[in-house]
């Protein structure tokens, strides 16, 4: 056989085995649904002892728990503008905190309505009103607040989960096509009131993080925290419940996943596993075997091709994941050696990249001269009150003072299987030089192929680093933005 036939044939046997899932079972619906700063091991289904997730726990209980499940960024909607697209953060030219994605970029979506799904999105939107037409229904509520009693002055919890427009949402549906669902809620993202569940969870129930002071502000903040969950997982279940009294959920594929961890300090906006790390479940009756476990690395630039893939949709060459379709037959598939993930401004400025395999994470912190202040939210809470009342009485340990440590490493290694707190930085020892280099350089190949530069300068803080209240030289983020980012770009391209 000519060497040119061989190349041929080889190709049609990676097209045809990259679309025989897809060709060999009915196309699927899918519902994608987005918690908001939720912690992976912060449900039932992952070990969480205390925290109330019956509905999420039933949904891995019938289909796979991913269990190195990573997002590209912990920010909200860069990691949505990371989601929707397939790509790499800083590749969507929305890379910073609401900066809205641009009108050329594609996504996912729009390739499954030309393939013959019909799209809606309801709840947190986050992604600028340029991509709305990808969509055929946009539900999109606003961030909706908190009520005051008029007689008190007290807050009063309202429904602001971002949630209620699901089941409407999918009632509405032609019955005719396949569907495709973006379900985003705005649990359990900050602020919190009390109130918003009928048993809501105390105090004394919570899990504190070894990164967090054990004290009574942190505990009532990770409580209130906790019924965000709760009430999250509610319509979890309300979604579950619906797609059985339409008789689809055997068809349907239903995906859970958050953008980032919990809005708290050290976690959110972090490269640590505490800020990346996602839960990802899959429930897809007549493919996925209940209760299955995938323990291979999985990336969420990786969703876009997958469903794709799933839907017989063309991935468009714009798209920089893998798609993980395989693993959903067989869990023990690995179709990643490492995951990459990035920082970017976040109410304050910073940046840094990472590179996780299954046992080690490398962090490149471009700006050590920047302390890894929390989000601004965090900053004005009770959390971080309780913290810096403890850092200026020296009460803190080493890890929990880290938020204001500056400068800060360069470089940091974890050895994430024997210290998964990431805690114990092994870049000085030299029993891992070897792997520090090979990941050095890992790192910096992933930078090359994603044309990922330095920016020409730094963007301001919005917030102060210590009060987390806005500078009287605030800036919003404007919608042509982008534009000024893409021209700076071009110009370090030149």
């Amino acid at each position: 056989m000519k060497p040119s036939t061989i190349l041929l044939f080889g190709l049609w046997l990676a097209i045809s085995s990259g679309h025989g899932l897809a060709q060999s079972a009915e196309r699927p619906n899918v519902v994608l649904i987005i918690a908001d700063d939720l912690a992976w091991d912060d449900i039932g289904a992952y070990g969480a002892k205390k925290v109330r997730t019956p509905n999420i726990d039933r949904l891995a209980r019938e289909g796979m728990r991913f269990t190195s499940a990573f997002v590209t960024i912990s920010s909200c909607s860069p990691s949505r503008a990371s989601l929707i697209t397939g790509r790499y953060p800083h590749n969507t030219d929305a890379e910073q905190l609401h900066w809205p994605l641009p009108v050329e970029q594609v996504t996912f979506v729009e390739k499954l309505r030309a393939a013959g799904y019909w799209a809606a999105a309801s709840g947190k939107w986050h992604l600028g009103e340029e991509i709305k037409d990808r969509f055929d229904v946009v539900d999109d509520p606003g961030e909706a607040g908190f009520q005051t009693d008029p007689k008190t002055g007290k807050m009063l919890a309202k429904d602001d989960s971002g949630a209620a427009g699901w089941i409407p949402t999918l009632r509405q549906r032609p019955k005719s096509k396949p569907f495709f669902l973006w379900f985003a809620a705005l649990d359990p993202h900050r602020d919190y009131v009390e109130g918003i569940i009928p048993d809501p969870h105390r105090p004394t129930d919570v899990v504190v993080p070894p990164y967090l002071p054990d004290t009574v502000e942190v505990r009532k903040e990770l409580a209130l925290y906790y019924d965000e969950i709760t009430r999250f997982d509610s319509y979890v279940g309300k979604v579950l419940l619906e797609l059985e009294q339409q008789g689809v959920a055997d068809k349907t594929l239903v995906l859970l996943m958050s953008d980032n961890g919990r809005p708290f300090p050290r976690a959110k906006t972090t490269l640590y596993d505490s800020g990346i790390k996602t839960p990802l479940i899959a429930r897809w009756p007549k493919t996925i075997r209940r209760g299955a476990v995938a323990g291979g690395l999985v990336s969420s630039v990786d969703i876009a091709p997958t469903i794709l893939q799933l839907a017989g949709a063309a991935i468009p060459p714009t798209v920089q994941g893998r798609s993980f379709a395989r693993m959903l037959k067989d869990p023990k598939v690995k179709t990643r050696d490492a995951v990459y993930a990035e920082k970017n401004w976040h109410d304050y400025e910073d940046r840094s990249r990472a590179v996780r395999t299954e046992r080690f994470k490398y962090i490149r912190n471009d700006y050590p001269d920047l302390p890894l202040t929390p989000s601004a939210d965090a900053g004005r809470s009770p959390t971080m009150d309780a913290i810096r009342l403890l850092r200026d009485a020296g009460k803190l340990t080493a890890q929990q003072a880290r938020i204001f440590q500056k400068p800060r490493p360069a470089e940091e290694l974890y050895d994430v299987a024997a210290d998964p707190d990431e805690f114990k930085n092994l870049v000085e020892d030299p029993r891992h030089a070897k792997t520090l280099s090979r990941l050095r350089e890992k790192l910096n190949a992933w930078g090359r192929e994603t044309n990922d530069v330095m920016p020409l300068r730094r963007t301001p803080d919005e917030f102060d680093r210590e009060t987390g209240k806005p500078l009287p030289t605030r800036r919003l983020p404007r919608p042509g933005k982008q534009k000024v980012n893409r021209a700076v770009r071009a110009r370090e391209r030149a």
